[in-house]
């Protein structure tokens, strides 16, 4: 039988071997600086980018810029053959159409993420998630045609009636047009392409919300209901904001499948069944035909408008995410 090593032997083999040569040291510190200067320039890469593309938007937007001021965001005439732009059309248009997604687009993805999530066996949820992700992968201008073709004709048949016929007396649901072109039909297409990002998140969400917190909760009595109101979607609050917000940037940005279905109208109104135009779509259908240089700087001013809102609304769901994303939802 072979003897036992001492006590402190083993102990001492781990610090022997724990000791580094001076050539070790120095290219383990080198590896620690090249992993952080990768990092931060990778970092200081993406707010390059961002700082390029608004000093070109803004160069762009200078001379138009100069002429209208703030006027330009509230007149309501767009008219590149006598030279007087206003956005204020095409700025509702593109809240309006956006709003309308999140406001049906986010409770039907959240819907969706909590089925897969929280409710579905296994062996639905892995048959469904992959086709909620394809939505997403779905070309916006096949979308567009979709709109076009098969949604536009139902919703002036049948939707749009019903709706001004019980809600006529509310500016939005005016008198429904001839065509399907209109911002209620852009409004839907933006729907549907906000719900896969929005599900897919939420999905992740609620599956990473800890075990032990649902089984205690059900352990005291709680619902399944309960669980869910109380527990998970307190927990990813500030998660869902944040996939509300990749939701409404494709819908502030998305250019070709609007100007398909929503008419390229520019004229200011509320209604949901006129044409009308969000910036994307006029900037995408005009900017390669301009007829001035104040037409395309007008453009230009546009697309700054869309930056900056798109910059706010990141501000603003990280600004919610810090208020209400602590414990549990509650304000800080």
């Amino acid at each position: 039988m072979s003897a036992t090593p001492p006590a402190g032997t083993a102990s001492l083999k781990l610090a022997r071997s724990n000791r580094q040569s001076p050539a070790r040291k120095r290219a383990d510190r080198f590896g620690d600086l090249a992993l952080f200067l990768v990092c931060a320039a990778a970092a200081l890469l993406a707010l390059l980018v961002i700082v390029l593309i608004a000093k070109e938007v803004i160069e762009g937007a200078q001379p138009a810029i100069s002429k209208f001021g703030l006027s330009f965001v509230t007149n309501t005439e767009w008219a590149p053959p006598l030279e007087k732009f206003g956005g204020e059309g095409v700025i509702l248009g593109t809240l309006i159409t956006s709003a309308m997604a999140l406001a049906i687009g986010a409770p039907v993805a959240i819907s969706i993420g909590i089925f897969l999530a929280l409710l579905a066996p296994a062996s639905v949820r892995n048959v469904i998630s992959p086709l909620v992700e394809m939505l997403a992968a779905i070309p916006s201008v096949i979308l567009g045609f979709w709109g076009l073709l098969i949604l536009g004709p139902v919703l002036v048949s049948t939707i749009e009636p019903f709706l001004h016929s019980t809600f006529g007396f509310i500016p939005l649901f005016g008198e429904p047009q001839t065509t399907g072109n209109s911002v209620f039909n852009a409004g839907l297409i933006l729907t549907i392409m906000v719900i896969p990002i929005i599900a897919s998140v939420s999905r992740d969400l609620f599956m990473a919300v800890p075990r032990e917190l649902q089984d205690g909760a059900a352990a005291l009595g709680s619902t399944r209901w309960e669980v869910i109101r109380g527990v998970v979607l307190p927990s990813t609050v500030s998660g869902m904001t944040a996939a509300c917000l990749l939701g409404l940037g494709r819908a502030l940005g998305e250019a070709i499948a609007v100007a398909q279905v929503i008419g390229g109208a520019t004229e200011s109104h509320l209604s949901l069944f006129r044409p009308g135009g969000t910036m994307a779509s006029l900037i995408a259908l005009q900017f390669n035909s301009a007829v001035s240089q104040l037409h395309t700087s007008s453009l230009y001013y546009l697309a700054a408008l869309l930056l900056v809102i798109g910059i706010a609304s990141n501000l603003l769901a990280s600004w919610i995410g810090q208020r209400f994303g602590g414990a549990g939802g509650v304000m800080r």
